[in-house]
């Protein structure tokens, strides 16, 4: 094992992603064309369809989302103690592509609420061992690429599933159901990546090191979690600057592009983001996209025209470029190789948690002080979380 502080640059050599990096990349990609050709219009089909409320439809989003951030620790935990990750994986990617297009069938928003959260089950399951996976899989000087390729598929996904929903409605006129049921066309394929493209890995960097399994993670990584907790308090949901937008005047039917702007730049940029955090480390790159997130905000709240949401919805999205891979990659950094699965799980449940709160408060003080208070509050949590992000201890790369 070598450990080397991760602001420092990497040695000069470079290995492949291989073969589980591009397989696990392209699982993702399916799964969220799946579920982005749902997503979108959901709260349209409960409402319209269903006759749900606005707090149901809000019920149904917070439950599904707790379930998954409180798996996302469980499953985490296990596939440590289990020492096999892939089970995990293709479990939690069945479980999600089996019952998501299930919503074609659904008749009472009831009904939708334990599809939702059933689908949220499978997320659970599947997340923290997938990350595990990634990071037992490759070379440590490369975590940074491997993750941004990942976060690329992911957005990639997200930006091309409402694409087809929308083509497939104004082209073939389809009802809602039937577009929920071509869901399951791209989940089937992204299952039958991960039950044949995804090998177990060897766990070499298990060999000998049954202590590590009952040791904590370490200081460095309770405070780089903290940190994030931080950030995360500040960064509210992104259905806020799709609002701020409408205030700005830009027209409702244009949201769906506005928001595949905002993906097509994040898939960009994932890569090579992640990839420049494994040159000059991974605290620069994080308090860089930090910052970017900080000046974005920041201008939201003193845009005027609508040309201003359009450039920082593109600007916004190099933000998750330089921070995706980056964080993801850090987490691997700076626990022992037997805790990976646990360590993802406390980063996913942390920011789980600290999502909820964000919204809220951030819609309260929208509601009491204005659009532009509430942008400039976010701003100040994220340049407080850059500065706290100094002083989280070096930590090493463990192979």
């Amino acid at each position: 094992m070598t450990d080397r502080d991760p602001d420092t640059p990497p040695p000069a050599d470079r290995t492949s992603l291989g073969r589980n990096v591009y397989a696990l990349a392209s699982v993702s990609f399916f799964n969220d064309v799946s579920s982005e050709i749902i997503y979108p219009l959901l709260p349209v089909f409960l409402s319209s369809v269903l006759g749900a409320s606005a707090g149901f439809i809000g019920a149904i989003e917070g439950a599904a989302e707790s379930t998954a951030a409180l798996l996302k620790l469980a499953s985490g935990w296990w596939s440590d103690r289990l020492r096999r990750r892939k089970p995990l994986v293709v479990t939690g990617y069945l479980i999600a592509s089996a019952v998501r297009p299930l919503v074609a069938m659904a008749q009472t928003a009831t009904q939708v609420l334990l599809i939702r959260v059933s689908d949220r089950v499978g997320k659970g399951i599947r997340n923290s061992p997938r990350d595990a996976l990634i990071a037992d899989s490759i070379d440590p000087s490369v975590r940074g690429r491997a993750f941004g390729l990942r976060s690329a598929a992911d957005n990639a996904g997200a930006l091309l599933g409402p694409l087809i929903a929308f083509a497939v409605l104004a082209l073939w006129h389809l009802s809602l159901r039937a577009v929920f049921w071509l869901a399951s066309i791209p989940g089937a394929i992204g299952v039958l990546v991960a039950a044949f493209g995804v090998r177990e890995t060897e766990r070499h960097d298990f060999k000998g090191k049954k202590a590590e399994l009952h040791a904590g993670m370490g200081a460095r990584f309770w405070t780089f979690l903290v940190v994030i907790f931080v950030f995360t308090l500040g960064n509210s949901t992104d259905a806020f600057l799709l609002l701020r937008a409408k205030q700005l005047g830009v027209p409702v039917a244009l949201a769906p592009i506005l928001w595949a702007l905002l993906n097509g730049v994040k898939s960009v940029f994932n890569v090579p983001g992640g990839a420049l955090s494994d040159r000059i480390g991974r605290r620069p790159v994080l308090v860089a996209g930090w910052l970017v997130y900080a000046i974005v905000y920041f201008l939201f709240a003193r845009a005027t025209q609508p040309w201003h949401a359009w450039a920082l919805f593109a600007a916004y999205g190099l933000y998750f470029g330089l921070a995706e891979g980056g964080e993801l990659a850090l987490v691997a950094d700076v626990v022992p190789a037997a805790r990976r699965g646990a360590a993802y799980g406390w980063y996913y449940l942390a920011v789980g948690i600290g999502a909820l709160p964000a919204s809220i408060a951030f819609g309260i003080l929208w509601d009491r002080f204005g659009s532009p208070f509430a942008f400039s509050i976010g701003a100040l949590m994220a340049l407080v979380a850059a500065v706290g992000m100094m002083f989280v201890p070096g930590a090493g790369r463990r192979e």
